[in-house]
């Protein structure tokens, strides 16, 4: 749809000159490979800086995970995060026996998607560096095994939309994308789920 596709233009455009939205490819290409991107979460446009900074071609074929109470709130949220981003849209309330997630990600990825998720699960807006991942990360990567998941770390973002405000602050922004993982053949979840934390963290700046 023409009218999505010019949506989608303008918000990457908008948030290239907000955040200068720098991509810093450090452990992996931008290549045409079906990945799991899982990056720390501070922000409602977390998921805007990571697939802006995907190649063109890349971004129809790449779906952010996001939950669907917040993105059908409104028309607007519904038309901008189904129709402009094609986002995988989660019940978190898991209301509905058929709203599984990690089997909806799976049937995502069985189709050919790549996908964006927040292991975390909610935003962070403690002084943490990351909360507590949750399991379905793991769960995924069981039925995923051939998958690459790609570590993300978006840096200062949480500066430039603090929660709250409604006023951005222009501030540069980076985008670190690291090694892939994939799960170990025997590897237990507090394993695999301590790996992926530390592929994250090892992508972020150092503390002051």
């Amino acid at each position: 749809m023409w009218l999505s596709k010019l949506v989608a233009r303008a918000i990457i455009l908008f948030a290239g000159l907000l955040t200068g939205m720098q991509a810093r490819w450090n452990g992996c290409l931008p290549a045409a490979v079906q990945r799991i991107y899982f990056a720390n979460h501070s922000s409602h446009g977390d998921f805007v800086l990571i697939w802006g900074c995907l190649p063109p071609d890349l971004r129809p074929l790449t779906r952010p995970v996001a939950g669907a109470d917040y993105w059908n709130k409104s028309g607007l949220r519904r038309f901008i995060g189904k129709d402009v981003f094609n986002a995988l849209l989660i019940d978190r309330t898991r209301s509905d026996p058929g709203s599984d997630p990690v089997a909806l990600m799976e049937q995502a990825v069985r189709r050919g998607d790549s996908l964006i998720l927040f292991p975390e699960g909610t935003r962070n807006t403690t002084d943490e560096r990351l909360l507590p991942f949750k399991s379905g990360i793991y769960h995924l990567a069981c039925v995923c095994r051939d998958v690459e998941f790609v570590p993300v770390w978006i840096d200062n973002l949480n500066r430039v939309m603090p929660k709250g405000e409604f006023v951005p602050v222009p501030l540069l922004c980076t985008v670190t994308f690291g090694k892939p993982l994939t799960l170990g053949a025997e590897e237990a979840k507090d394993d695999f789920l301590a790996r992926c934390r530390a592929g994250l963290l090892s992508l972020a700046p150092a503390l002051d």
